[in-house]
């Protein structure tokens, strides 16, 4: 692609690539417990979540949480606690098992019958890059129809092809200007 950044910051801008700011706000979309995993009611909640049935019990697992029926009980019995690895395992799982819980619901929101939904997207920080190297970028705001891909690969964890799906379905509708966008600060909307 010819507006690709190869060699972002390398002047002092800051930001993050657009395609994680879109996970990081369906990630926020996706709400679910509030409590971090290291609170004893955090990772007892996520751990009723993913054993409440069969079904949740095998996309556990299928998302890396392998410990056996007995490890389970006792953890959830309040008998033993779980390792650090085990912490990191069990938010592992029960983002990946609420992500794909939501995404279908997720993505009617945001197609919204092909309206589509309102992107806000704020431009890289340039406040660090010397003044005679800063260029203009503003504040834009577009209409995204189709969150199929964006959506679908963000339910797998696929986050090179949601950036494919951002960078190469979404950003082209800016115009000649979309490699600007590339990184940004942030990306707003709401479903």
């Amino acid at each position: 692609m010819p507006e690709k950044n190869i060699d972002f910051g390398k002047f002092g801008a800051r930001g993050i690539k657009g395609s994680d700011a879109v996970a990081r706000k369906l990630d926020e979309l996706a709400g679910g417990i509030a409590t971090p995993v290291t609170a004893r009611r955090g990772w007892t909640a996520r751990l009723h979540y993913l054993t409440k049935s069969a079904k949740s019990r095998q996309s556990a697992k299928d998302a890396g949480l392998t410990v056996t029926d007995r490890t389970l009980k006792a953890w959830l019995e309040g008998r033993r606690s779980p390792s650090k690895a085990n912490l990191a395992r069990i938010d592992a799982a029960y983002r990946a098992v609420r992500r794909q819980n939501v995404a279908r619901h997720l993505l009617k929101r945001l197609n919204r019958d092909g309206r589509g939904t309102r992107v806000e997207i704020h431009p890289l920080n340039q406040s660090q890059v010397p003044r005679p190297l800063q260029r203009v970028v503003e504040y834009r705001a577009m209409n995204v129809r189709r969150w199929d891909k964006i959506v679908g690969a963000w339910a797998v964890g696929d986050y090179q092809g949601l950036d494919d799906a951002w960078t190469i379905d979404v950003l082209p509708d800016l115009g000649s200007q979309w490699g600007q966008y590339e990184y940004v600060t942030n990306v707003g909307f709401a479903a």
